[in-house]
């Protein structure tokens, strides 16, 4: 019961977390694209595409993951769960698209550099830093690979505005307006190399790849140290979303067992795959002379 509680908790808290990040930069998105053409700095502007990116990514994180909670049903087997990964993908392009169009808009800035107001870019830094640091913090916390996704890019917003502070407290005392459009490019190549690294990430998952945390070999070994068991193949792991498992093996026992016998090397299999952060497990038993059509497959 106490279990039931916890989980039904979390799964309100990541939408919660992601909903309340939504709200928090749309409206700091508005004040950044203001503010950029109040300062005429290309770097504001950069951010503000990038942010504008974030809050539709956000929208659609917050969409997908309250899809996500959805029981299985007869259209979706195992349920809703990986539509929490493709928001995490989609999320990705957004930002891909948004940094490519903030390099187009900021490298001829780097051989025609334009004055910036330096006193309104100062001024937008720290609040930036306040207002995607609290986003950043509130979904660090978060379980999910959406939730995670997410913070990454906000964390990321925190680092740009950090470069956006001080760039303007170094244009402030020397004029030297290419330190503008020179930490856009920054900013834009910043965010490019950690989403791919999310893209990768995302990837595996939708590909069915063994997650990382799991070793196929290592499962085997520990299976084949219970005396029942005298043989382990077709063993196959993946991940519906990241965090929830999933693994199917067929084991070949020593003997024909009753269906109570049976019952008992099923949950010492279940145990012990649990312990290798699997969730849901589906055994086949086999005897050793059975013939298993599967096996060349593998």
């Amino acid at each position: 019961m106490g279990h039931d509680h916890h989980h039904h908790h979390h799964h309100h808290s990541d939408v919660q977390n992601i909903k309340v990040a939504f709200f928090i930069n749309l409206a700091f998105t508005l004040v950044e694209i203001v503010g950029g053409i109040f300062t005429n700095s290309i770097a504001i502007l950069s951010d503000a595409v990038h942010d504008l990116g974030d809050s539709f990514a956000l929208g659609l994180a917050w969409y997908f993951q309250k899809i996500a909670k959805k029981e299985s049903n007869t259209t979706y087997s195992y349920g809703y769960k990986r539509f929490s990964l493709l928001g995490a993908i989609i999320n990705s392009i957004v930002l891909v698209v948004g940094s490519s169009i903030i390099l187009i808009a900021a490298i001829p800035r780097i051989f025609n550099p334009q004055h910036t107001e330096v006193k309104g870019m100062f001024l937008l830094a720290i609040l930036g830093i306040l207002v995607n640091g609290v986003a950043a913090l509130r979904l660090k916390k978060g379980n999910s690979i959406n939730e995670k996704v997410v913070s990454l890019h906000l964390l990321e917003d925190v680092l740009g505005w950090v470069a956006i502070l001080l760039g303007s407290i170094i244009m402030y005392f020397f004029d030297l307006p290419i330190i503008d459009p020179i930490m856009s490019v920054g900013i834009a190549c910043f965010v490019l190399f950690n989403v791919y690294k999310s893209i990768k990430q995302s990837l595996h998952i939708f590909l069915q790849g063994i997650p990382k945390e799991i070793d196929i070999t290592e499962i085997s070994k520990d299976l084949l140290q219970l005396n029942e068991i005298v043989e382990v193949h077709d063993l196959h792991a993946w991940s519906v979303d990241g965090n929830y498992n999933i693994s199917t093996v067929h084991i070949v026992l020593n003997n024909a067992y009753s269906m109570e016998n049976l019952a008992e090397i099923k949950q010492k299999v279940r145990d012990k795959l649990l312990l290798r952060a699997i969730q849901h497990v589906t055994i086949e038993f086999e005897t050793a002379d059975e013939h298993c059509a599967f096996e060349r497959c593998c």
